[in-house]
């Protein structure tokens, strides 16, 4: 921790310090400035953002932009080796902003009490502040010790959520889209056949790749972007921006909390095709809903990471699992692998609307650009993005081809969705306990980013946010069950939820993956006319692709959706509110 060059020399000479005068500059995540020193800002090394170099020999202290000083008397007594800064009887100037957090956390021991502050001299060049020993409350300190004190949990707060590599991105991505629905998508190519599913599912996973690089691109060039939503007045001004984020930021949510509710109720299905028991579903519910609040009780994308590689392991050996045994089946069968009535064209039958919910539940199996500007603000180095979003996507053209095909070829025409149902019973329990952890960890992930959204819009000027204070853990976890418990409820209450979530999805997922990143393009990104060299003529005609397969599936996927709702309540298919069945 640093302090002002003029602190530093009245220290070494033993002289009465003069008074320090404050100027305003500016802190990384904190947006409005109100910091100290007349140097340029100090800032962590761990934040790689571009910044203008500290000129040589300047000392600075980033500290919580919230406060405010008018300090008369900087220290009362000064030694060339070590000055205790003990309380200031004389100075009054206790902090009165609202929106600071002046709870001591970590090394600084209890809620009631600090340690006292020890400003020592560190090779002739640099201040420290460390402990000395003795407790006292936030408002016996004086503005030196208030400053290292909120500066030490700013700075730690920085690091806890700026941990992120592309590696781990690259996990948290494959959280948040790879999960159970990917055994659904046999079911898909048996509507289209085999030849369209897979240049559907490769064609499509492509385009996600350059959508993802775009948003990506949007977030390296406008680093105050912290979620998607933040993008709109970049896209249409000052004016109609606010209503345009609120429109963004509330369908961004409410799709995260509904997600979170689809988790929920596939966990139902889960416990209750394993255990066989005669227990009504609402129980297995609130045990869902319960898993669903434990996985996502730790705050920062970095830590959800580490569950990530477990989730990953999980949904590849629930599919392994599932292909094997339908294989096995297929075997079995009387003329083999040659009975099995696969096609590849689309099965005789086959309506618009069948073709349109296949294409549409490929297309949103790719949707992970919806949270990619909120796991991007967590890493250390965000260039590096463009390696997590090749692998990521390889990795998930390669799965969703494979699932699709194979499951396909094993089973044919009458592969049920999801494919592992088409494995008999006893192997369908045993996919479905080892699909549990991608069930409750990739819900988990959608409710840790909803939380972290609300935690960045509504505390962004307070060290709440970062999560390290009693106040901040009573209002993370609070968050987290409100999430938890609206999402079971809405999930249970609304007897079509399935086909509500699908026509959410075909309303904002259609955007947020592929027409917006299109629109990014032409507003935000382009360099130049579109057609003034031969690489923007190729860039403008594939980002009106990505919004034209954004407006179809928008428009079709809606039509789907809710011709499917139609039909089940012709053929009295859905189940009551709040059912045991």
């Amino acid at each position: 921790m640093l302090l002002c060059p003029s602190l530093v020399d009245e220290a070494a000479s033993a002289r009465p310090t003069p008074a320090v005068k404050y100027q305003k500059v500016s802190h990384p995540r904190l947006f409005f400035p109100r910091t100290i020193c007349s140097s340029t800002p100090h800032y962590p090394a761990h934040h790689k953002r571009s910044l203008a170099p500290t000129p040589a020999g300047s000392r600075t202290l980033p500290i919580q932009t919230s406060l405010r000083f008018d300090r008369r008397d900087a220290m009362k007594s000064a030694t060339p080796s070590t000055t205790t800064v003990g309380p200031d009887s004389n100075d009054g100037n206790y902090m009165k902003d609202p929106d600071v957090e002046a709870v001591p956390a970590g090394r600084f021991g209890a809620r009631d009490g600090m340690p006292a502050m020890e400003v020592k001299e560190k090779n002739d060049a640099n201040v420290t502040v460390e402990a000395a020993g003795t407790h006292k409350s936030f408002k016996q300190m004086n503005e030196i010790e208030r400053t290292g004190y909120l500066s030490d949990m700013v700075e730690t707060g920085e690091k806890k959520y700026h941990k992120l590599g592309w590696v781990q991105l690259v996990v948290v991505l494959i959280v948040e889209a790879i999960a159970l629905g990917s055994l659904s998508l046999p079911k898909a190519f048996a509507s289209l056949g085999m030849v369209a599913g897979t240049i559907i599912t490769v064609g499509i996973g492509f385009v996600a790749i350059y959508t993802s690089y775009v948003v990506g691109q949007v977030k390296l060039k406008y680093p105050q972007v912290t979620h998607y939503s933040d993008v709109a007045p970049l896209l249409v001004g000052p004016r109609w921006g606010p209503l345009l984020q609120w429109i963004i930021g509330a369908a961004f949510w409410l799709y995260l909390v509904l997600l979170v509710g689809s988790h929920c109720l596939t966990g139902t299905i889960a416990f209750k095709t394993i255990t066989h028991a005669h227990v009504c579903t609402l129980v297995w519910g609130v045990v869902s809903m319960v898993l669903l609040f434990i996985c996502a009780l730790p705050p920062s994308f970095a830590e959800m990471a580490i569950l990530g590689y477990i989730d990953f392991v999980s949904i590849c050996a629930a599919i392994l699992i599932t292909l094997i045994a339908t294989g096995i089946r297929a075997h079995n069968e009387p003329g083999g692998f040659a009975a099995v009535d696969w096609t590849a064209g689309a099965h005789p039958g086959t309506t618009f609307a069948d073709a349109m919910v296949a294409v549409t539940n490929i297309v949103f199996a790719y949707s992970f650009a919806i949270c990619q500007f909120s796991f991007m603000e967590e890493m250390h180095t965000p260039s590096d993005f463009p390696k997590s979003v090749w692998v990521l996507g390889i990795t998930e053209i390669i799965i969703y081809t494979c699932t699709g095909a194979i499951g396909y070829a094993f089973v044919g025409n009458k592969v049920q969705s999801p494919a592992l149902l088409s494995a008999g019973d006893t192997v369908s329990r045993i996919a479905f306990g080892v699909a549990l952890p991608v069930i409750f960890i990739s819900g988990s992930i959608n409710t840790v980013t909803a939380g972290r959204y609300v935690m960045d819009k509504f505390f962004k000027h307070s060290t709440i946010r970062y999560v390290a204070t009693p106040k901040g853990w009573a209002v993370w976890i609070t968050m987290v069950a409100v999430i938890s418990i609206i999402a079971f409820v809405v999930a249970e209450a609304i007897p079509f939820f399935s086909d509500l979530l699908s026509i959410i999805s075909a309303l904002f997922i259609s955007g947020f993956s592929f027409y917006l990143p299109g629109i990014m393009w032409f507003v935000l990104i382009r360099q130049g006319g579109c057609f003034s060299s031969a690489k923007n003529t190729i860039l403008t005609f594939m980002n009106i692709g990505c919004i034209i397969i954004g407006l179809v599936c928008l428009g079709c996927g809606t039509y789907a959706a809710v011709w499917d709702i139609k039909l089940s309540f012709d053929n009295h298919t859905l189940s009551g509110a709040y059912s045991c069945n």
